[in-house]
């Protein structure tokens, strides 16, 4: 039986690929983004495929979520995979010499994006006594990197609220998972460094970093997984990686 896969953060990276890999292994998908030409381009790629339905907003906007989310059309309503992936680093400061907007900003879309999806959807999934959340976290949510300090905290929240999540919801039928990739190489230096695409392209200069692709056969693996079994805390790196600050680099 097909399942119905929302995505958060699907117009590039991770998300992009778990789109496409859920496509390719029964699932239709609910695609958001705030890059519209993005999600409808994915559309048009997996038409015969997987039908694809775009949701244009930004998770930092909660009023803009819940009006999307209240608004699917019924075929649409009983989501069975929740992929929580949005989320930026911003800036690589030093705590003392910070850009609080940029503080903001991860807070915002790592943190309370990523609740306001949550919100919106659990209690369809608590009715349904059925579900899969999988919450994007990172290396950054097990430690803590020189300057990496507000991305950190922010990673290490949503790997509080992904071990809360599963207490809450247990015996509610939902399974809950966190997904934590260390060095992959998508657009995600470059949004750090505000675009400064030689600066980004160093980050992964030396040696083979992680793929989104590889990351999103994970996913796929883990929602595939029988009824009974949770893969509830994976850690994924490269060969390289050692740690956040270790990496072997030729």
């Amino acid at each position: 039986m097909t399942k119905i896969a929302f995505i958060t953060g699907a117009t590039s990276g991770i998300g992009l690929a778990t789109a496409r890999d859920l496509a390719k292994n029964n699932y239709n998908l609910i695609v958001c983004g705030r890059r519209s030409e993005r999600l409808n381009a994915l559309k048009d790629e997996l038409k015969g495929q997987a039908e694809v339905y775009p949701l244009t907003f930004d998770v930092r906007d909660r009023e803009a979520v819940e009006e999307a989310i209240a608004g699917l059309p019924a075929k649409w309503q009983e989501i069975d995979v929740l992929v929580n992936n949005a989320g930026n680093a911003h800036g690589l400061d030093p705590i003392q010499e910070g850009s609080i907007d940029d503080w903001e900003a991860m807070i915002d879309i790592n943190v309370k994006g990523l609740l306001y999806v949550s919100r919106a959807i659990i209690p369809g999934m608590v009715e349904r006594r059925k579900g899969h959340i999988v919450n994007i976290g990172s290396l950054a949510g097990k430690e803590v990197y020189p300057r990496g300090n507000v991305y950190s905290a922010t990673k290490h929240a949503v790997d509080a609220l992904n071990k809360g999540m599963r207490i809450d919801l247990n015996g509610h039928g939902i399974k809950v998972t966190a997904i934590n990739p260390g060095l992959v190489e998508t657009e995600f230096s470059e949004v750090r460094f505000k675009g400064d695409k030689d600066r980004a392209g160093q980050v992964y200069q030396g040696y083979k970093a992680l793929e989104a692709e590889d990351i999103a056969e994970i996913i796929t693996f883990t929602v595939t997984r029988p009824p009974h079994v949770v893969m509830s805390d994976v850690l994924i790196l490269p060969l390289a990686q050692a740690s956040s600050t270790l990496v072997n680099k030729e």
